[in-house]
């Protein structure tokens, strides 16, 4: 059965790589974006993709539900949710405003918070789903927190939220909540010096959204091992 696949910030960079990966893997994605010209834009590289441009905008909680709405009565239900649009601003303590906080927190936490919501009663319905949030090394307590203070803070929530609603749905379920560590990618956020390919980026989350037979829940993951949180 071809699974639906719901994609944030799915028109670069990373985002990119992971709709091409499940395009590839024969999944139907729904390509969400900002900008719908920019979706359509690049769509048409993914040769034989079975791809949908969705214009979704995360600054706010009804311009997150109503398109997401939208899609699942166009396109069903979904099946697999990756939480990967984020912003990184990079004020330290004593020059971060809270605006700047809070917009961090609304894009890189409450709004997978928003589309797990909307996701996870329809995944609980048809008895599979999954949940892939995209959070980075420096929002783990293990590896110190570093990085900027708003991104810091708002992946470890993030890793927080994966943690909590995994344990909410229990290991025996086949809806499972995962969180993905991409590693240092060359991205427009990552910059031109970091080593590692969008491609490479993508590779664990797509192959946390394939998996059958073993579920892992609520787990922290870097190139497809499990690390702490």
């Amino acid at each position: 059965m071809t699974k639906t696949v719901f994609v944030t910030g799915g028109n670069r960079g990373i985002g990119l790589e992971v709709v091409r990966g499940f395009a590839k893997a024969g999944c139907k994605v729904l390509l969400g974006c900002r900008d719908e010209d920019a979706g359509n834009e690049v769509k048409e590289d993914i040769v034989g993709g079975d791809v949908h441009v969705i214009e979704i905008s995360l600054n706010n909680e009804q311009s997150i539900i109503d398109p997401f709405v939208r899609a699942e009565a166009v396109f069903g239900g979904i099946d697999i949710l990756v939480n990967n649009a984020g912003v990184m601003e990079d004020s330290d303590l004593s020059s971060l405003s809270l605006d700047d906080f809070n917009s961090t927190m609304q894009v890189n936490v409450n709004a997978p918070l928003t589309l797990i919501q909307q996701a996870l009663p329809g995944m609980k319905e048809r008895g599979f789903g999954r949940i892939i949030n995209v959070s980075s090394g420096w929002g783990s307590f293990h590896e110190g927190m570093e990085g900027p203070l708003a991104y810091a803070v708002s992946k470890a929530a993030l890793n927080a939220l994966t943690k909590n609603v995994a344990g909410a749905l229990g290991d025996d379920s086949n809806v499972t909540v995962n969180s993905v560590c991409p590693g240092w990618v060359h991205t427009r956020m990552g910059g031109s010096d970091a080593p590692r390919t969008p491609e490479k980026g993508a590779e664990t989350i797509v192959w946390l959204g394939m998996l059958e037979d073993d579920k892992p829940n609520g787990k922290f993951f870097r190139d497809k091992k499990e690390i702490n949180w």
